[in-house]
């Protein structure tokens, strides 16, 4: 199915180029979404005559984003979540947790804006890519923690997956004895 573009989409073309799509994306999603209309002779004229006017629209759109990214670059922000003691979630972290928490902390985005390369499903600092307009990319840190010190601590630097075991040294050394003496014992029998 043929379509005209009515903005820019990635991997796709610009504002106004006239591509071929598979008829499920055309219907589901392009042309519900305001972002084509079919490829016909009416339609085609019809978007020339608009094309001054939606260029305009686009180009407004596109300043009040990068007015909004100039503030939320590189913001940071805290999602709270449940996570074992070697760090991994129970769960996972979805662009809806990254919108709420960009939403709290006073900016308003909407998930689907939040594009997330792999779930995030283990605590720490991760780099999350939001698209405030087709043209118009930024990232934000989100600190993954399971309490709000923890969050801190991890802002700061500190590896908060590392269990802190004060007898882990002495367990290892422990272990290192049994290890030596079954070796120690297993030569004497065999010199016998």
């Amino acid at each position: 199915m043929q379509v005209i573009l009515l903005e820019r989409i990635g991997r796709l073309g610009q504002m106004g180029d006239i591509v071929k799509v598979r008829p499920g994306f055309a219907r589901n999603f392009l042309l519900p979404q305001g972002k084509a209309m079919r490829a016909t002779k009416n339609n085609m004229q019809h978007f020339e005559t608009q094309r001054a006017q939606l260029e305009a629209n686009n180009l407004q759109r596109k300043q009040e984003a990068e007015a909004v990214a100039v503030k939320l670059n590189g913001q940071r922000f805290t999602v709270i979540r449940q996570a074992g003691d070697t760090g991994q979630l129970y769960g996972s972290v979805s662009t809806r947790d990254v919108s709420d928490a960009v939403t709290a902390g006073g900016f308003t985005i909407d998930r689907v804006q939040v594009l997330l390369d792999r779930p995030i499903k283990s605590l720490g600092l991760h780099g999350v890519r939001v698209s405030l307009h087709p043209e118009v990319d930024i990232k934000v840190m989100l600190n993954v923690a399971r309490t709000l010190e923890e969050a801190q601590r991890q802002a700061a630097g500190e590896d908060v997956t590392k269990v802190k075991d004060e007898y882990a040294a002495d367990y290892a050394a422990e272990q290192a004895a049994i290890a030596a003496e079954a070796l120690f014992e297993g030569e004497v029998e065999h010199e016998e």
